[in-house]
């Protein structure tokens, strides 16, 4: 006789991890926009990266919204992809900073350490509402992990632009925007890592509970 079997019901998301998202999701939007705009003013590259960084936690927060209640299989995967997003983030930093080193410009400094400690600010309020939630899953873990890279880049810009300040040079600049992207594989990396673990989990417990319900059948 044919059986119909059925895969463990979704696991509820942690209280006051929807609303913490939102939260992140629009300061993150904003900055994006307004370190975008400091970023093409002063010329600076480890401002560009944390603009572009802003702007792709962002997606990454609203595809974790749009995967919370589902099984851990779909958050599992939502995590992969933003934990292969970050890894490509890096990346492109990497590839920006090897050109405008190439090029010789140098960013403008006064606008870099204000605009850093404003997205500092931000950040860390990210980060304090995140925290609680740093030990959960691969998709709650990948938005704390963006959200304390973040915190530390921003102390990094302002060092950069300290650094550009007193040696006139854009090397301070692009040392931390190659540390940046560094950070940014690293984490995809971890991020990766975690997620696979979860997607083999979940496929191992939607395996037994169908075998399960066929022999109870």
């Amino acid at each position: 006789m044919a059986c119909s079997c059925s895969a463990p019901e979704p696991k509820s998301p942690a209280p006051g991890f929807r609303r913490a998202l939102w939260i992140a999701l629009w300061v993150n939007l904003v900055m994006f926009l307004v370190e975008g705009l400091a970023s093409l003013q002063s010329g600076s590259v480890s401002l560009m990266a944390d603009a572009i960084d802003f702007f792709g936690d962002s997606a990454n927060y609203l595809l974790s919204l749009s995967v919370l209640g589902m099984g851990m299989l779909w958050r599992g995967r939502a995590a992969m992809v933003k934990g292969l997003t970050m890894a490509v983030f890096g990346l492109i930093v990497w590839g920006r900073a090897i050109w405008v080193l190439q090029s010789g410009i140098t960013p403008e400094p006064l606008t870099m350490g204000l605009v850093g400690l404003l997205a500092l600010a931000a950040n860390v309020s990210v980060a304090v509402i995140l925290f609680r939630f740093r030990d959960g899953d691969s998709d709650m873990r990948s938005v704390w992990l963006c959200s304390r890279n973040d915190a530390i880049g921003n102390m990094a810009v302002m060092a950069a632009a300290l650094g550009v300040f007193g040696t006139g040079s854009a090397l301070p600049d692009l040392i931390v925007a190659a540390i940046m992207g560094t950070l940014a594989i690293t984490a995809g990396i971890s991020v990766v890592r975690h997620a696979r673990s979860d997607i083999e989990g979940a496929r191992s417990a939607s395996s037994q509970a169908s075998e399960a319900s066929c022999q109870n059948s």
